[in-house]
């Protein structure tokens, strides 16, 4: 893990990072970036700078599996407050309107949190990352301009309310990607009649991973500082972890060889379909097949690991 080049080398894993509030994605990412010299890096999935917890940062070849786990299922710990919408449905927003939700009882809030679950169609917020006519929807939103936006069809696999006093309720969500929160919660807060914005919100979960492997910027700085590069790399998680959930192929010499040069492979008890971890024999990992409907493993994306 060590070829420099210029002030920078060599360095492939994953980074478990706990996004403190207040900071984006991007720049929690170049933090990490200059703290590890690494050459190339990239985040899977932004989390507004109200939002704290889980950020994989993807360092070297790992950024080649960052797209796979853009996809993966998310989960978070979201405190609303309800009786209160804000511009940006979260509590960074201007106050647009204030309700009473006196009348909202554990019961009435769980029956409209149950009116969310499963597959639903969720209206992106102004304030996203969304692009119309190439242009952020944010930036449009910060001029004062609204656009229509098409629905997104999502999933809200479960939602738990983990604590009600109002005018806070506290609620566990598990959800799709492309999933907004800000939304939810403010589409639940409309169900009750009320209005609700996020109040703090926290990611714990993203795909494979969950918030007990998170490490926080300031633990990597002071471990920095105390045990050198070498400290830092101990760190990182192996570059096929985020991909746990695909079934492993392991390849002979010959096989990994002609599928390096993007030939597909006859493998014998290969799965009959679906995406695959590829192996060279039972280490040595080399990236992401898919078994094409002929039965043979094709290469969807190698990596390059010395």
């Amino acid at each position: 893990m060590g070829r420099r080049h210029g002030d920078e080398r060599r360095v492939d894993g994953i980074l478990l990072l706990d996004k403190p509030v207040g900071l984006t994605s991007n720049a929690a990412l170049q933090k990490v970036k200059r703290l590890y010299r690494a050459r190339k890096a990239g985040h899977t999935g932004s989390l507004d700078p109200l939002a704290s917890g889980l950020l994989p940062i993807c360092l070297g070849e790992a950024t080649k599996v960052s797209g796979f786990l853009l996809d993966a299922d998310k989960h978070y710990w979201v405190s609303c407050r309800l009786g209160v919408r804000t511009t940006t449905a979260d509590a960074e927003g201007a106050v647009l309107e204030t309700r009473p939700a006196d009348a909202v009882t554990e019961k009435r809030l769980r029956e409209a949190m149950e009116g969310f679950s499963g597959a639903i169609e969720q209206i992106p917020p102004m304030y996203s990352a969304v692009k119309h006519q190439g242009q952020r929807l944010y930036a449009l939103a910060r001029q004062g301009v609204e656009v229509e936006r098409a629905p997104r069809r999502i999933t809200i696999h479960a939602m738990e309310l983990l604590d009600f006093r109002l005018p806070l309720a506290e609620i566990g969500v598990h959800c799709s990607k492309g999933t907004y929160i800000r939304t939810l919660v403010e589409d639940i807060g409309e169900a009750l009649g009320c209005g609700a914005h996020v109040a703090d919100l926290r990611r714990l979960g993203v795909g494979p991973y969950s918030a007990c492997g998170m490490v926080t910027l300031e633990a990597i700085e002071e471990r920095l500082a105390r045990e050198g590069e070498k400290g830092l790399d101990e760190l990182l998680l192996p570059l096929e972890s985020g991909l746990s959930q695909w079934p492993d192929v392991r390849l002979s010499g010959d096989a990994a060889f002609y599928l390096r040069q993007g030939q597909p492979v006859l493998v014998p008890h290969a799965p009959t379909a679906g995406l695959v971890r590829l192996y060279e024999g039972q280490r040595r990992f080399l990236g992401v097949g898919e078994i094409l409907d002929d039965g043979r493993v094709a290469p969807r994306r190698l990596l390059n690991i010395a």
